[in-house]
């Protein structure tokens, strides 16, 4: 299959992806994103960052699409698009099956198209490097994804996607519905109590689960209303002073930012303005992100899972849900470069030749430093018998 000849994704009917997944499953689909994506909340809008891909697709397939400009991102959603169009139009009928299953699920819930763009993205940026690449998933329901050969030398590949959320102490989807919650009450309270506020929350063991937001929106709404200044448990440390930050007097667009700077990377922030006052939430976890150990357990899995051995293994692994500073945090501070070379050095990682990592920043052609500027960070694993066969170089060689 060669995306090599495939024409930018503007001059390409956008409809045919459409088509692909079937008009009437398409239509219900943005009838779920309208609904989720309507309101004015963080709900709403982690919902549209989450479903960017399907909302990009609905634009430029729309009745304005043909005749407006397209970002540069959206041209890459829509050649990712079109990638799925073609690699259906050469599929027998059983493998064809696969890949609309596999669409279909993207389209269902809470999922995304991210796996199955990534999985076209990985086997496009192959082909670019040299390879032949056969999609064994779906042609032979093969564990690993992709076949790939240069020079006479064969490897399997394996697509992994991952949440952020699984290596997150405080969930952003739980800290967004409790602010969601409780904001109207914070709106209340700041009308009977104008002024500028600061809530620290600690939460010693993290935020997970609809139960715990619950109780800690309890606990919120019960230290407010006995005009208290702090609360602790095992649970939660809550504590309410006033908001004192140099620069920030207004509540306006620089606010945010300072308090990001104030709190740092992993602070979950939001902010509650009424008539000039200000309550500000700041809710940090016990203990540090460990979003680089995700990413390595999902690796070892896979490695276990889904690569025969028989050939050198290739796990390219794609991080949803990431911000723009933790994205930039890992690779600065060599976190994850550090988690993934130890991880090569244990057994579980003896069929894997190399291991790469990208974003939605890659893939959506993002400029560095907020994108690694070879679209995927690298790890060879030297260890593995194939580690320096020239023909595999391109795909293997580290990045860093």
């Amino acid at each position: 299959m060669s995306f090599a000849d495939a024409p930018p994704a503007r001059f390409l009917p956008t409809n045919a992806f459409v088509s692909l997944c079937g008009g009437a499953r398409w239509a219900r689909r943005l009838a779920d994103l309208a609904r989720r994506t309507q309101e004015n909340s963080l709900q709403s809008r982690a919902a549209q960052h989450r479903h960017a891909l399907e909302l990009a697709l609905a634009r430029l397939a729309g009745p304005r699409g043909a005749g407006r400009s397209s970002s540069p991102a959206e041209q890459r959603v829509a050649g990712f698009a079109q990638q799925a169009v073609r690699l259906a139009a050469s599929l027998p009928t059983a493998p064809r099956a696969r890949l609309r299953d596999r669409l279909m699920a993207g389209l269902t819930g809470d999922a995304t198209l991210i796996p199955l763009f990534h999985l076209l993205r990985t086997a496009a940026t192959l082909e670019a490097q040299g390879f032949e690449v056969a999609f064994t998933g779906l042609l032979e329901d093969t564990p690993h994804d992709l076949l790939v050969r240069r020079g006479g030398v064969a490897a399997e590949v394996a697509c992994e996607t991952l949440s952020a959320e699984d290596g997150r102490q405080v969930h952003r989807g739980d800290w967004f519905a409790l602010v969601d919650a409780i904001n109207p009450e914070l709106q209340t309270w700041l009308a009977a109590h104008p002024g500028r506020y600061l809530l620290k929350v600690t939460l010693p063991e993290g935020l997970a689960g609809q139960d715990q937001a619950a109780e800690l929106q309890s606990r919120i709404s019960t230290l407010l209303a006995e005009e208290r200044r702090q609360d602790s448990c095992a649970q939660a440390v809550l504590k309410l002073d006033p908001l004192v930050l140099a620069g920030a007097q207004a509540a306006g667009t620089a606010l945010p930012a300072r308090l990001r700077a104030a709190f740092g990377p992993e602070a979950h922030l939001a902010v509650t303005a009424n008539a000039g006052s200000v309550f500000v939430m700041a809710a940090r976890a016990g203990r540090e992100n460990e979003i680089a150990d995700a990413v390595v357990r999902r690796a070892a899995l896979a490695a276990e899972t889904r690569l025969s051995g028989q050939r050198p293994g290739i796990l390219a692994m794609f991080i949803e849900d990431l911000e723009r500073a933790e994205w930039r945090g890992l690779r600065e501070s060599l976190e994850l470069e550090g988690v993934v070379r130890r991880f090569l050095t244990t057994p579980a990682a003896r069929p894997v030749v190399a291991v790469s990592c990208a974003t939605r920043f890659e893939m959506l052609g993002a400029a560095p430093p907020d994108a690694v500027a070879e679209g995927e960070l690298r790890f060879r694993n030297p260890a593995h018998p194939a580690a320096k066969q020239a023909e595999l170089a391109p795909a293997v060689l580290s990045s860093m």
